[in-house]
């Protein structure tokens, strides 16, 4: 469960906003999070708004500004429809970087849905739970979660397009709101919002950290001691921009917290608790301290490996067997969108780690 100051928090910060504005009375006035702000919205509808700035958001960036006071507005869909000229300050278009002057008079029009380009395609999904608002997923490994070059079919997304034909607007499209990501070969519990309310507030949650994820995963070595910390910074990779490095030139603080479920010859079985959501941030901070994520072929250059074992036959038999990194999402907590209450949901350990740590009290 939640502590109670974080659940607290979230209904504190829903209440303080919904008192902030003045709002159309035709305005959506869920239990959701509607605005940090104290700007004040004199007039919105389904599909405009107009707000005059005051003093608490002078300096600040329109793209910010937009995004914490009207409701439903990412901070990325302002900066789009900024840049689209869809929001203007004072009748005149701005860039998002624009600092908000008090008394600037804000005027936006949010565009109908229109369906994505992506199409429907009936892949079977593991479903943790559902309702009108979320739908939580045990991702399978080898799937990618949102379309991309190169993965335009086959993703999560073009999935969940088939299982949810009766989604509504998020961010200007139809299409499933992906709040958080798993890389293409982590399993486990991902948690999607089906509209654009239940987008925004588990979005919130995610960025104040109050969305709680453990990790279970397989990593090289004999670690040690039974539990511990990593804290290095994280960043993109010098030299090469696909990969994250803690050798970075723009370095974001990053902290694992991890401890032994169960030790084998060659490998240890841990559970990871995130502190921050760095761009592959287990793989990069295992890796970092010599105990690389097994089946890793981004970060586990056998140059890292931490082995105990005189066996190396063994060894390649037992690495042979790993198609992708032993990474699972296995538990995630965050308060439901609606209806204020604490969620908790455990993804089951996808058969190849268990399969492979059969293999491995085998090899023991």
């Amino acid at each position: 469960m939640f502590p109670k100051k974080e659940i607290h928090l979230i209904q504190n910060m829903i209440q303080d906003a919904a008192g902030s504005c003045r709002r159309h009375p035709k305005s959506n006035q869920n239990n959701s999070i509607q605005s940090l702000s104290t700007t004040c919205i004199t007039r919105i509808s389904s599909d405009e708004f107009t707000f005059h700035a005051d003093e608490s958001v002078s300096g600040k960036r329109l793209d910010i500004v937009v995004s914490s006071s009207v409701p439903s507005c990412s901070r990325s869909i302002a900066a789009s429809l900024i840049t689209k000229g869809k929001i203007t300050v004072e009748d005149r278009i701005k860039k998002p970087s624009y600092k908000v002057k008090c008394g600037d008079k804000i005027t936006g029009t949010i565009p109908d849905p229109e369906p994505v380009l992506f199409l429907p395609e009936p892949i079977e999904l593991n479903i943790l739970y559902e309702d009108s608002d979320i739908i939580v997923i045990n991702k399978q490994p080898g799937i990618v979660v949102h379309p991309a070059p190169g993965h335009y079919s086959g993703t999560l997304v073009n999935a969940l397009l088939f299982h949810c034909p009766d989604l509504t607007g998020i961010g200007g499209e139809i299409r499933p709101g992906i709040v958080h990501r798993l890389d293409k070969d982590t399993s486990g519990a991902l948690v999607v919002a089906k509209n654009d309310i239940s987008h925004a507030n588990i979005s919130l949650q995610f960025k104040e950290r109050m969305v709680k994820k453990k990790y279970i995963a397989l990593v090289y070595g004999n670690m040690e001691p039974d539990s511990g910390s990593i804290k290095l910074p994280i960043g993109r990779h010098p030299s090469d921009r696909k990969k994250m490095s803690v050798l970075t030139r723009k370095p974001k603080m990053a902290e694992t917290l991890w401890k032994v479920i169960e030790r084998f010859k060659v490998v240890t079985l841990i559970e990871i608790d995130l502190k921050t959501g760095r761009t592959h941030q287990i793989r990069v901070h295992c890796a970092a301290k010599r105990h690389p994520v097994v089946g890793d072929q981004v970060y586990g250059n056998k140059s890292n490996l931490s082995v105990n074992s005189n066996n190396s036959k063994k060894n390649q038999e037992f690495s042979i067997q790993v198609k992708r990194h032993m990474l699972h999402a296995w538990k995630i907590r965050f308060v439901h969108p609606v209806t204020n209450k604490t969620m908790e949901f455990e993804a089951p350990m996808p058969e190849d780690m268990k399969e492979f740590i059969s293999s491995l009290k085998e090899l023991s």
